[in-house]
């Protein structure tokens, strides 16, 4: 078995092993129904346990495990190389004590990797992902919807301060991203401190938009005004509330898949399609019997996708693209779930020794 994570800071790879096949038996911690693979996506942020399988017999040859980016949007250039490390078998008669050592003189195979930027195969992949949903391991995706959101997550532009010139689209605006046209800029007090203690005034405010508060075509020609909103706003669910959320990737600046991640929650993945999301026809066709449960998903180039979780965990959690850039631009967001009326429903306060500002 191999734990892969993906531990890039703005990469999505493929990994592939030569020669030898994957099955795909967990994601973000959690089984999957197995399905094998020569290749596999994995975001910023993901990990996948894959079982190899090795040759029944001395194969007398080494081989490379590999990894390359995914993208299909870059702003700027970046690091386009394959990382490789070496699967090698020990030699039938060595003893059982030694380890193996590379012998160059042995054929070196490679993999054949996707090109860069095959969103079609990343699509694929992630259809094939499915919980187990057996009484042992059941699938708890909430049946019905308390709460309904539509977040547009992608880049855009900030205007350059002052008289500088910026390293953006154009010398005059500096890059941003952006949920909901909502840039998320860090408050200078802890959220989670801030909501406990009843003092948010002047740190946060909670009127994070439901929706686009203009809508476009998403995912064809953009606008031609590319500047997003700033705020620290919160989005504010009550406690038990079964929400659903869509996802919905935009081509401003470029089409580019975005791995979101969400704190606090595991969640059901039970949507996913390119184009922009449809509320009448998409929804008849959601998997709501064993979607894949996950922690990161990633939104589809030029594409959305549908999750729902059980907000039973009180408190503020983050929600962030897992590409380090696009997380410091502001494409990040959090979420306040309200205590429920039971003891073990609210937030616990903070210990008696955390050390005060």
């Amino acid at each position: 078995m191999l734990r892969l994570i993906n531990a890039a800071l703005n990469d999505e790879l493929f990994f592939s092993v030569a020669n030898h096949s994957l099955t795909v038996v967990e994601v973000d911690a959690v089984y999957v129904k197995p399905f094998t693979v020569d290749t596999l996506p994995i975001a910023p942020g993901q990990t996948t346990n894959v079982l190899l399988a090795a040759k029944p017999f001395y194969p007398g040859a080494n081989y490379y495990m590999s990894a390359k980016p995914y993208s299909t949007a870059r702003p700027a250039t970046f690091d386009n190389t394959t990382v490789a490390g070496i699967l090698e078998y020990e030699y039938p008669d060595a003893p059982s004590s030694s380890a193996a050592s590379f012998d160059k003189a042995l054929p070196l195979h490679r993999p054949t990797l996707p090109q860069l930027n095959d969103t079609s195969f990343v699509g694929n992949f992630t259809a094939k992902l499915r919980s187990l949903a057996t009484p042992q391991y059941p699938a708890a995706v909430p049946r019905t919807v308390d709460r309904a959101f539509f977040f547009t997550v992608g880049l855009g532009t900030h205007p350059c301060p002052g008289n500088a010139t910026c390293l953006g689209p154009t010398n005059t605006t500096q890059f941003a991203a952006a949920v909901n046209n909502v840039s998320f800029v860090l408050p200078t007090r802890a959220l989670l401190h801030s909501h406990f203690a009843g003092l948010s005034s002047g740190v946060y405010s909670s009127d994070f938009p439901v929706a686009p508060l203009t809508p476009f075509n998403y995912t064809g020609t953009p606008p031609n005004n590319t500047n997003v909103a700033s705020g620290t706003k919160l989005m504010v669910v009550p406690y038990g509330a079964n929400v659903e959320l869509v996802l919905q990737g935009t081509s401003i600046l470029g089409v580019e898949s975005h791995p979101l991640h969400l704190h606090g929650f595991n969640f059901f993945v039970v949507g996913q399609g390119y184009g922009n999301y449809d509320p009448v026809n998409d929804p008849p066709k959601f998997n709501l019997v064993d979607p894949v449960e996950r922690n990161t998903v990633g939104v589809p180039a030029g594409g959305w996708v549908a999750i729902r979780f059980l907000a039973d965990n009180p408190g503020v959690w983050f929600m962030h693209c897992h590409l380090e850039v696009h997380t410091t631009w502001g494409l990040r967001m959090a979420w306040l779930v309200l205590d429920g009326s039971l003891p073990h429903q609210k937030l616990l306060p903070p210990p008696s020794d955390l050390p005060k500002c």
